[in-house]
């Protein structure tokens, strides 16, 4: 029996979670579930699955959370970042789920590897900001990172099994999003409600806009410098709309290896928690013979500057990704709520990457100083913007 602690509960990787664990009732036990604000979908999780800690986002929430559950004895409702750091280091739990959206994921997964909790990582933005101290923290408290991203998992698993020495590059695979085929002079009527229909995926919010800005390729090209210890010239984009080929890793020989599925994330999120065994999820294979045709593309980066700006912040390093990551939460805030346009976001990422000194080698707190001035900043420009 694994015990696990999902931070993002009620989120669409948090759901896929909490499905999996009832496919498979004798091999987990949810003992901490935390959340922002989703108070009637979370207070109906810990009716279904009795955690002994359940997190919001503050002490509001906490006091609306009690009221629904009518004063349930067993379950500690904990809020606030404090809360969010206990339900990530409980004791009973063996692995965290670190599921939270953006920056918000950093310092409980953090507090989770202090507490030498193995993690199956969702929070991408954990690597982004600071990739290198997650890493060698891990490293140093023997926790084993696992990674919950699709197209993370496939390299994972095309990876197993050869020498890394033979490794040449990653091809990190990305379906275009909702605008693959848009002509760039009709992006500025981009609407949120356009940007939020993935052609291929059912997500969240911010990580929707993320795919159509291409942010979110841009973010896990990061990530997978970090996750797997490589430079970013190890790194490609390869756009593949039909989002079957997960993602795939060249070696020396010539040889790719591919890992393929359906556009489902049940299949990377059971093989991160039940790692390395494969659980039997029932899922259908690709219907290979109605696909008929696989298809591939290079990015347009003029067309989708986003992946052009994250792949400068990964060469650089330093502050620069934490810098890249708070400048695109505000502005992806401010394009859902209707103050900017879908083209101001990747202009106003660019002016703010363009005012950072950079600081190279940055200590935790060097990090979550350019994160904050970062957000500030952006959130400043878009007050100038008329929408």
């Amino acid at each position: 029996m694994k015990n696990l602690s999902i931070l993002g509960s009620t989120g669409s990787i948090g759901c896929n979670v909490l499905e999996i664990v009832e496919m498979f009732p004798d091999r987990f036990s949810v003992k901490a579930l935390a959340a922002k604000n989703n108070i009637s979908l979370l207070a109906g999780q810990i009716e279904r699955f009795r955690p002994e800690i359940a997190v919001v986002f503050d002490e509001k929430l906490a006091v609306e959370l009690g009221k629904s559950l009518h004063a349930r004895p067993g379950v500690e409702i904990l809020y606030g970042a404090k809360g969010y750091k206990a339900a990530a280091k409980h004791d009973s739990v063996d692995m965290v789920v670190t599921a939270m959206v953006g920056s918000a994921g950093l310092m409980p997964t953090l507090a989770a590897i202090d507490a030498g909790k193995n993690i199956a990582l969702a929070n991408k933005e954990t690597l982004v900001m600071a990739g290198d101290i997650v890493m060698k923290r891990a490293s140093e408290k023997g926790v084993r990172i696992l990674p919950v991203d699709s197209e993370h998992s496939a390299i994972f698993q095309a990876l197993k099994g050869n020498r890394r020495k033979d490794l040449k590059k990653i091809l990190l695979t990305a379906s275009g999003g909702p605008f693959l085929n848009l002509p760039e002079n009709k992006f500025n009527k981009i609407r949120p409600k356009d940007a939020l229909k993935h052609p291929t995926w059912q997500m969240g919010k911010k990580i929707s806009i993320d795919s159509a800005t291409l942010m979110n390729k841009g973010l896990e090209i990061i990530e997978a410098k970090h996750l797997f210890n490589v430079s970013h010239e190890k790194i490609e984009v390869v756009i593949h709309p039909q989002s079957i080929i997960h993602s795939m890793v060249s070696y020396r020989d010539g040889s790719v290896l591919a890992q393929l599925g359906i556009p489902d994330m049940k299949g990377a999120i059971a093989y991160a928690i039940s790692y390395p065994e494969r659980l039997p999820l029932q899922q259908p294979i690709p219907d290979f013979t109605n696909i008929g045709a696989l298809t591939f593309l290079q990015p347009d980066m003029e067309k989708f500057p986003c992946l052009s700006l994250a792949f400068k912040a990964c060469k650089h390093g330093g502050t620069l990704p934490a810098v890249l990551n708070a400048a695109n939460e505000a502005a992806v805030n401010a394009f859902l709520n209707r103050k900017i346009s879908f083209t101001d976001i990747p202009a106003i990422i660019n002016k703010i990457m363009k005012q950072h000194v950079v600081t190279e080698n940055p200590a935790l707190t060097d990090i979550l100083k350019a994160h904050k001035w970062a957000g500030n900043q952006a959130k400043e420009e878009i007050l100038k913007y008329k929408y």
